[in-house]
């Protein structure tokens, strides 16, 4: 789960982007589980977690692997007014795969989506922007953002879809792993 305690990550009104990326990351954690996949929630509470702690905690849960898939829930903000779908960035080492098969199956599952990228660091372009990315290893991460909280129909399908849109991520994993393929919607 994004952020948490003192780092409340981005708001509208009363709504905090860490409480979304809690509720969302509880659900992901028992959608797992229930599947019968070895999961860890890194927050499962409003806690504040450095990087170096939580990229830590990552690394400790199933060592440097590259079968550890690393999911970061997040909610999305915009300058711009109107901006709105999920977005699903990947770090350099890894291919455009699973990053694709997520927004695709978030897009199967009714949400709007706008693209699947890797960001890099502009000081050194030869490293991932994002320390989530950077500082995992050899695992897989991927930043989940499941639509922008500051547009009020993006956060509305947020709150009251999550749960659809988690179970779509859960499947995406878990086809992409096995070798499935997530076909468009039409």
């Amino acid at each position: 789960a994004g952020h948490g305690g003192s780092d409340a990550g981005a708001s509208s009104g009363n709504v905090l982007e860490k409480d979304l990326n809690l509720m969302i990351s509880r659900y992901m954690y028992e959608q797992f589980r229930n599947r019968g996949i070895p999961v860890t929630l890194i927050r499962d509470t409003d806690e504040t977690i450095s990087p170096s702690e939580r990229t830590r905690r990552i690394l400790a849960a199933y060592g440097n692997n590259p079968n550890v898939i690393v999911i970061s829930n997040h909610i999305n903000a915009a300058s711009n007014q109107g901006a709105e779908g999920a977005e699903v960035i990947y770090a350099l080492r890894n291919n455009d795969t699973l990053a694709k098969n997520i927004l695709q199956s978030l897009e199967n599952a009714g949400q709007k989506v706008r693209t699947y990228y890797q960001r890099r660091l502009p000081s050194n372009t030869s490293k991932d922007y994002y320390f989530i990315h950077r500082d995992t290893g050899s695992t897989e991460p991927v930043i989940v953002e499941y639509g922008f909280i500051d547009n009020p129909e993006d956060l509305s399908r947020i709150q009251n879809n999550y749960e659809s849109y988690v179970d779509a991520v859960v499947d995406a994993v878990i086809k992409t792993k096995q070798g499935g393929v997530i076909a468009p919607s039409y």
